[in-house]
């Protein structure tokens, strides 16, 4: 990241340290001893310092042969001191330690070299203050080690919350898949029902008027109100979990209310032969508890099937609903033997990609076409986890019901 105005600073701090120099040059009594040419190369020295987040190596290759210059004049050795640490700060806390501790070997090594060569003493005297270079070498790497920590830990800290807020996008996404497809199953099923049982409704009234069947009529509205009391409840259910209701309802009731299983499957027959289709229901669950998402996906499954099925199969048509288990999995198969799926013209709809998602969200698959016999198939498998040894499913011999001969009926004891 780019610092503010960071010339400027470079600026200023150039120029500071140009004034420490002179300053430590005038405290010593150096005013006359260093003549016109010392006083240059001391505070040209602290010139380049401008440019030092630029290039800072560059910077202290440009200050070398002044400074080195500047103690080769026997000038007073510890006033150029600033600028120096300032440009070695600087090349420490921007690279690696290796080339830091490269530059600082050189760096010294070439000042005492030279002050050696004029005199001993003042050799000495220089490599005993070059320890404060090693000192400042070090803070540099600190720095740096520090400001490479606090990076890593601003950005782990950015990867954690682009993961929550990728997790909640993910989270929102599947809610709004399961409330669609909770709210086409729901409509879907509820409208296609009430528009058969009113066209049942409308031909019973028109078809004879004068040998009116009120029961058959009255009947029909029944079956049109039973669905939409139906229709309402689980839209009300729906309604309170968007709304965010809470844990409870206003009521203290569960706003997501229990999820459907197979034991609501005769309701949902019931309600395909009110439009006048003849089902046939066959039902055996494996022993122990069956899993609510894999009860209430097959649920799901054979609601939306049985809607198709009233809606394209053609009245009168004859629906056989299995479910038993197969294999460490539940089978559902819907088959009819009507036309199937037929294109009127209208946008395609959701039914068959929504009973997908769902049995994909239990681990298990779908297929969905029309027999080669003729009619069509849904089939799902929807695996669960596979019952302690020794229980196996059980079931009752199947029975039938009076208004639908053909139907089975067959439930676990």
């Amino acid at each position: 990241m780019r610092a503010p105005h960071r010339e400027r600073n470079d600026a200023l701090i150039a120029a500071g340290a140009g004034a420490l120099s002179a300053g430590l040059a005038l405290s010593a009594g150096g005013a006359h001893t260093l003549g016109a040419a010392g006083w240059a190369l001391l505070l040209g020295s602290a010139v380049p310092l401008a440019w030092r987040r630029h290039s800072p190596v560059l910077v202290l290759l440009a200050m070398v042969p002044l400074l080195a210059l500047y103690h080769g004049g026997d000038n007073l050795h510890s006033a150029p001191m600033p600028q120096t640490w300032i440009a070695l700060y600087t090349v420490a806390v921007t690279g690696r330690p290796l080339r830091t501790l490269l530059v600082g070997i050189g760096v010294t090594s070439v000042m005492v070299t030279v002050v050696l060569v004029l005199s001993a003493h003042d050799g000495l005297e220089l490599l005993r203050i070059s320890g404060w270079i090693v000192a400042v070498l070090f803070c540099g790497v600190d720095v740096r080690i520090y400001r490479q920590y606090v990076a890593s830990v601003l950005e782990r800290a950015e990867r954690a919350e682009r993961t929550r807020e990728e997790e909640a996008g993910r989270r929102v996404a599947e809610e709004r898949l399961r409330i669609a497809r909770d709210l086409h199953d729901l409509l879907a099923h509820s409208i296609t029902l009430i528009g058969v049982q009113t066209s049942v409704a409308s031909h019973i009234l028109t078809v004879d008027p004068d040998r009116l069947d009120r029961q058959a009529v009255a009947a029909s509205l029944d079956d049109i109100a039973e669905t939409c009391r139906e229709a309402r409840a689980e839209l009300r259910t729906t309604l309170q979990v968007l709304r965010g209701t809470g844990q409870e309802g206003g009521d203290g009731t569960d706003p997501e209310g229990p999820l459907p299983d197979l034991a609501a499957l005769p309701g949902l027959v019931r309600a395909a032969e009110a439009a006048g289709a003849h089902v046939g229901l066959q039902v055996r669950t494996p022993a122990g508890r069956l899993a609510p998402a894999i009860g209430a996906a097959a649920y799901r499954i054979i609601q939306e099937s049985l809607t198709n099925a009233v809606r394209h199969a053609g009245a009168g048509a004859r629906i056989r609903v299995v479910v038993e288990p197969a294999a460490g999995a539940l089978r559902v198969t819907v088959t009819d033997d009507g036309t199937g799926p037929v294109d009127d013209g209208s946008a395609p709809g959701f039914g068959i990609l929504g009973m997908r998602e769902r049995a994909r969200s239990t681990g298990g698959t779908l297929t969905a076409g029309p027999r080669p016999g003729g009619g069509f198939e849904v089939a799902a498998l929807l695996p669960f986890p596979p019952p302690p040894e020794g229980n196996q499913a059980r079931h009752l011999p199947a029975h039938t019901h009076e208004h639908a001969p053909e139907r089975e009926a067959e439930t676990t004891s």
